[in-house]
């Protein structure tokens, strides 16, 4: 476990993992926002009037001894969101561009060895040696008419 979170931050994914925490972040206060004002109110109006909301009073007259349960789910919402958001967004994508550059350094054309190269200049320089003959220019003449 550890000499994975090593090699990771030998790979220079810490600037990734900074972007991924401060957007993260930031999109929590919006969801936060969104379950506390809207989902919250939902849960709580399925208690009763005489509660705080979906919750069980432990002792009587003792506010402290409260169990709100809304809050709980509140929470769990907020965390399924925020992870749902930051996979989708974020992680998802990165895997994806990630294949496709390993993909491509796979697909690159490979370096010539030492061999071909040699053998190349081989037939390079045999051609060269080989008598010249002329050639005829036998192509048509594209200029048209002389006017």
């Amino acid at each position: 476990m550890l000499k994975g979170f090593k090699d990771f931050l030998m790979r220079g994914n810490v600037v990734d993992l900074a972007v991924a925490v401060v957007i993260g972040t930031a999109f929590t206060a919006i969801v936060t926002a969104f379950t506390t004002s809207l989902i919250k109110p939902l849960i709580s109006s399925l208690g009763s009037t005489e509660t705080k909301g979906l919750g069980i009073q432990l002792r009587e007259g003792k506010e402290d001894t409260y169990l709100d349960f809304s809050n709980v789910i509140n929470a769990t919402i907020n965390f399924v969101i925020v992870a749902a958001v930051v996979y989708f967004v974020l992680v998802l994508p990165i895997q994806k561009i990630q294949e496709r550059r390993k993909r491509g350094e796979e697909a690159g054309p490979s370096e010539p060895t030492n061999v071909e190269l040699l053998i190349e200049i081989r037939d390079l320089l045999a051609a060269q040696q080989q008598p010249t003959t002329t050639v005829q220019n036998t192509a048509p003449d594209r200029r048209g008419p002389a006017i």
